[in-house]
């Protein structure tokens, strides 16, 4: 049966605080989907926020950023005054300044921390993480701020139980959350600062290579990343320890988990530290199938999603198809006019997760404005012989092709329900400034717009299981 849900980072919800956070609206947003007949919820990863803002380049595998923490909590345990909250209340205008939430949510945050006397609750929760917690604390309060240690564990401590709560609900609602893990980690951060044997090092424990992309038609000199690499030999020694207890952390938090540059377990680029640009790079074997297995033996069956964009050669192909994970399709990706593209809907498979665009990609109508004339005349044969209700409006119609594809999971952009152009767009990849920002205002999250998501769903899940049924009737002939 055809699933469908919505992609909105926590960051990009309404509040009166200046970030979106475990608040009131975000379960306001939980009622929204469920009443929007949705059962999922993507968010991006939950972890600190880390250079450029990015939650991809957290400090910590394991920590969650506290400016998610909601403030009104605090004020309703009697951690924060009334007055302290007004001091930083703002209108939503649209974007996070994370200048002024870091000023002014720590100043807050500490407030609460001194009025906070320990409980058991705490104590069970400081007992039960005690494999990353304390490293996690120690880093904060020895490279970044100087502020004790048991500070760090407080806001973890309440990020986590808000989190569990409103996933909770969600879940109660009907609503699964997926979550992003990023394949590698920063090098500013606890896994490389007090781990140096899980990645490759030299013996005064400097990264010998980082991660990255060869050079290609888009960038002559490929792309080198800040990221250390792992030792995968020590890991597979170890039966993969340290990263089962990533993942079990993080199937704690989301309900199915998306791997991000899946393509990095079959084989990854990999740079000498010293150079400036990837010329020097080279393709490295992963850990393969055998990750998966060790996954499965330690943790069971869990819910994933292979992010398996870009080009990917016949390994990674088997190394999808062995996991048995669904991988992605992008409609952005599919109309070149001169490109016989794998992201045409027409050649999905049922076990793959459909999107207009992702966090990465413009959003639909943004996307629209910037193709050829070439390329916009082939959208427009393609949807003429798509069995869509054209509505003449380019995001509604993408949406409809996601909707009716064989895909049996679709996930839309919430900016592309609304119709948003490139001022809506979450991510521009190797930019700086202007990412991560972007928010949706109460306002916006109208009934109309919750009844036209509802209404496009129920129709085109009809449509694709009428297809589906067709199809196995032609099958058994």
């Amino acid at each position: 049966m055809k699933t469908c849900g919505i992609l909105l980072p926590i960051f990009s919800l309404p509040s009166d605080y200046g970030i979106g956070c475990f608040s009131k609206e975000a379960y306001k947003f939980v009622d929204f989907l469920e009443e929007a007949g949705q059962k999922y919820w993507q968010i991006l990863p939950l972890g600190t926020i880390g250079a450029g803002n990015s939650p991809y380049l957290s400090f910590s595998s394991f920590a969650g950023s506290a400016y998610y923490i909601d403030l009104e909590q605090l004020l309703e345990e009697g951690l924060l005054k009334k007055k302290e909250l007004e001091s930083i209340k703002e209108e939503n205008k649209g974007k996070v300044d994370y200048e002024k939430i870091r000023e002014d949510h720590r100043k807050l945050l500490r407030k609460a921390y001194f009025r906070f006397h320990p409980d058991e609750d705490y104590k069970k929760f400081i007992k039960d993480n005690e494999y990353w917690i304390g490293e996690y604390a120690e880093y904060m309060s020895e490279k970044k701020s100087k502020f004790p240690e048991s500070y760090f564990c407080f806001c973890q401590y309440y990020f986590h139980k808000q989190w569990l709560a409103l996933k909770k609900y969600a879940n109660d609602k009907g609503i699964q959350i997926v979550g992003d893990l990023p394949f590698y980690v920063a090098l500013d951060g606890t896994a490389f600062t007090y781990h140096k044997e899980l990645f490759k090092v030299d013996e005064e424990g400097k990264a010998t290579v980082v991660g990255g992309c060869p050079p290609d038609a888009f960038a002559e000199d490929g792309q080198v990343w800040s990221n250390p690499v792992y030792d995968w030999e020590y890991h597979k020694k170890t039966d993969y320890e340290w990263w089962m207890k990533r993942l079990r952390h993080n199937f704690m938090l989301y309900d199915i988990l998306r791997l991000d540059h899946f393509r990095g377990f079959d084989e990854y680029f990999e740079i000498p530290a010293e150079d400036e640009t990837a010329v020097n790079g080279e393709w490295v074997k992963g850990p393969g199938m055998d990750f998966f297995e060790a996954m499965k033996k330690e943790l069971g069956e869990k819910k994933v999603i292979a992010e398996n964009l870009g080009f990917l050669t016949d390994s990674v192909h088997k190394l999808l198809d062995d996991t048995g994970f669904p991988g992605m399709n992008v409609l952005e990706f599919a109309f070149g006019a001169y490109d016989d593209s794998i992201y045409l809907p027409h050649k999905y498979k049922e076990n793959s997760v459909v999107y207009t665009g992702t966090h990465d990609n413009d959003t639909v109508v943004g996307w629209y404005e910037t193709l050829s004339e070439d390329d916009k005349k082939f959208l427009e044969h393609y949807l003429k012989y798509s069995t869509i209700e054209r509505t003449g409006t380019v995001h509604l119609d993408l949406i409809s092709l996601a909707l009716e594809s064989r895909s049996d999971m679709v996930i839309i952009p919430l900016q592309d329900y609304l119709g948003l152009g490139n001022e809506a767009r979450i991510n521009t990849p190797s930019t700086v400034g202007g990412n991560w920002e972007w928010r949706v205002k109460e306002e916006q999250l109208t009934d109309e717009l919750k009844e036209l998501i509802r209404t496009l769903t129920i129709k085109y899940r009809t449509v694709a299981e009428e297809n589906a049924k067709k199809a196995a009737e032609e099958a058994q002939q």
